[in-house]
């Protein structure tokens, strides 16, 4: 039988009770020796034309630097980095840095990014050591819980530079518009988050504004908009979705004009049903169903006047409440059918926020204002990677064009 080449990196890294764990940090350890090898061969190659006068090569290979540990979801490798020489004068060498094993690395990206997933997720920061230590080991140094302080000072940093990114060149078809409320440990009043998503012309969903805003007042929901016109974004998006906060949609008529409105249907249907019996409620929210659901505008139309002839005499409240922003609610209609499960509510943002919700009452309330916008922009962004396409996305390009669609289906030119 033949016998394998590859011999074992000698290194000091304690077995663990679980054999395949051994295992794979043995691979791991022989794999990324490899490819050090392997990348300063490349780097040594790329320079063998540079020689002295008497033929030697100038940058050469100088044995290793000192052994290092480095943390990786396996447990902690050992590795041993090859030292480049540079033998030309001072001003014309290079200092060669390992793109794989930067000079400071001493673990691995997925465990930087595990330490802000751990407390984003709910796990406080006193309960750390305990938590890293059940995913990573006892040998775990450097991830301790005053990692999660200097996190959050980046946190908000990265948040102030986002907050203040140009906007220019950007196009959003659809926005969704939301205040969050949050408790906030140290002060008595409770924190109001004004959210802002768009759809780009390509159907992608992008965070466009994360702010904090007082009561979803006008005037801060105007501000937070014409920030956003002022960083460039200068095209009025063609439909808004949004709930009864009516200080959102009364800064919408000034900011953004030619924008129309469409009243989130998840929203208006509690707050409809609210003012109901709790023996009538399902009957009655089966109702809601059918007027959004309706295959036709005029169908709709057709189950919305049922509502209101069915509830008016008893519940004239809900008959009010639903009444009142008819046309804000059947807006969809004149928007590509493949976009009506998007635009008819505001669950882009709510689905998102059950993220946000489960970390916050983990920790019963955000220390400080600060730390809770930190904390729901950073957890929005995570969400973001996820988002996926609107259906239909390709109709986008004909809703910017102004084709005109009538429930739901393109009106196509009769010549």
């Amino acid at each position: 039988m033949d016998q394998s080449t590859t011999q074992p990196i000698a290194g000091p890294t304690a077995l663990s009770d679980d054999p395949l764990t051994d295992i794979l940090r043995r691979g791991a350890r022989t794999l990324l020796a490899q490819a050090i090898e392997a990348e300063v061969v490349a780097y040594l190659d790329g320079r063998a034309d540079l020689r002295d006068e008497a033929g030697r090569r100038q940058v050469i290979r100088n044995g290793y630097l000192p052994e290092r540990t480095i943390h990786t979801g396996v447990g902690p490798v050992e590795v041993r980095q090859p030292r480049v020489r540079d033998r030309r004068p001072p001003g014309q060498r290079e200092a060669y840095t390992s793109a794989i094993l930067p000079p400071y690395l001493r673990r691995t990206k997925s465990l930087e990014d595990l330490i802000p997933w751990l407390y984003l997720k709910g796990v406080s920061t006193g309960d750390f050591s305990d938590a890293l230590e059940a995913l990573l080991g006892p040998d775990a140094p450097g991830l301790s819980a005053t990692t999660v302080t200097r996190l959050k000072a980046a946190w908000e940093a990265e948040y102030h530079t986002w907050s203040k990114r140009p906007l220019e060149g950007k196009h959003y078809v659809y926005v969704w518009a939301d205040g969050v409320h949050f408790n906030i440990r140290l002060e008595q009043d409770r924190q109001c988050m004004l959210v802002l998503m768009g759809a780009t012309a390509d159907g992608k969903k992008e965070l466009i504004a994360v702010a904090d805003g007082y009561r979803e007042s006008e005037q801060s929901w105007k501000e937070l908009l014409l920030d956003c016109k002022a960083r460039g974004l200068a095209i009025d998006p063609a439909l808004a979705i949004g709930d009864g906060a009516l200080g959102f949609w009364k800064a919408v008529r000034q900011v953004w004009p030619a924008t129309r409105p469409q009243r989130c249907w998840v929203h208006k249907t509690a707050n409809t049903l609210d003012k109901m019996p709790k023996g009538v409620q399902p009957k009655a929210k089966a109702a809601l169903h059918a007027i959004y659901e309706a295959e036709s505008h005029a169908e709709a139309e057709k189950a919305f006047d049922l509502f209101i002839s069915t509830y008016q005499a008893k519940y004239p409240k809900a008959v009010e409440c639903l009444a009142k922003d008819r046309e804000a609610l059947l807006a969809f209609y004149d928007f590509p059918a493949e976009h009506w499960r998007h635009i008819r509510t505001t669950n882009p943002i709510e689905s998102t926020f059950a993220t946000v919700r489960l970390r916050h009452g983990k920790t019963k309330g955000s220390g400080s204002r600060v730390a809770c916008l930190t904390m729901v922009f950073k957890l929005m962004e995570a969400a973001s990677k996820k988002w996926r396409l609107l259906n239909g996305s390709g109709r986008l390009g004909d809703v910017i064009r102004g084709v005109k669609f009538v429930d739901g289906i393109e009106v196509k030119d009769a010549a």
